[in-house]
């Protein structure tokens, strides 16, 4: 090791030093700064026996004032901002279209649905008629039975998804129907396990 080189350890010890002595320096001498501020303290129970002093007027008496005139002044209001503003705009009258019908027309938004070869159609039409054929089977075995909150809650649950199959198909979507038939076949298939 070099004569005159610094470790970290050095340097961190000399500037905790050079610290030090600032503080030193800068405290001055203790028996000098020991001066305590002389503060008169009163006891509680002495302020609560002295009775405040009644500041008294010069040239003022009680006469005198009732001597002043009263001013009234009648100064009105200014006007309230809120009065006149209307902060919600007029609805637009737009006549209503009637039908010619009499009833309203229900929009039907439009539907995407998969370009399925003849093969794949038929494929999807004869699983969804046998999972909605064996889902309605399931449901069936639970007429007559008292059930549980699950069992009912998964009756009400196959029946959904059996309307939604059935609606699907009624449009043309068979992948679709399928899907929804099949939810309701394996919904089912549990219900009958739990009877």
């Amino acid at each position: 090791m070099r004569f005159g080189a610094c470790t970290p350890h050095a340097r961190a010890y000399g500037g905790l030093a050079a610290l030090c002595l600032c503080a030193i320096v800068a405290g001055g001498c203790a028996e000098r700064n020991n001066v305590k501020a002389h503060v008169k303290s009163i006891p509680w129970a002495a302020t609560a026996r002295k009775r405040p002093i009644a500041p008294q007027f010069e040239n003022a008496s009680y006469q005198e004032a009732a001597l002043t005139p009263e001013l009234d002044l009648d100064i009105e209001p200014p006007p309230s901002p809120l009065l006149n503003v209307n902060f919600v705009p007029a609805r637009p009258r737009v006549p209503v279209a009637s039908s010619a019908a009499g009833s309203p027309t229900r929009f039907e938004p439009p539907t995407i649905v998969p370009q399925l070869t003849a093969q794949e159609t038929e494929t999807a039409q004869q699983q969804t008629n046998l999972s909605l054929s064996i889902a309605e089977r399931n449901v069936g075995f639970t007429r007559g039975r008292t059930l549980n909150a699950s069992q009912s809650d998964l009756v009400s649950k196959v029946r959904s998804f059996v309307t939604e199959a059935r609606e699907a198909a009624h449009n043309g979507d068979w992948t679709r129907a399928s899907n929804a038939a099949k939810k309701a076949q394996v919904l089912s298939e549990e219900l009958a396990r739990s009877l």
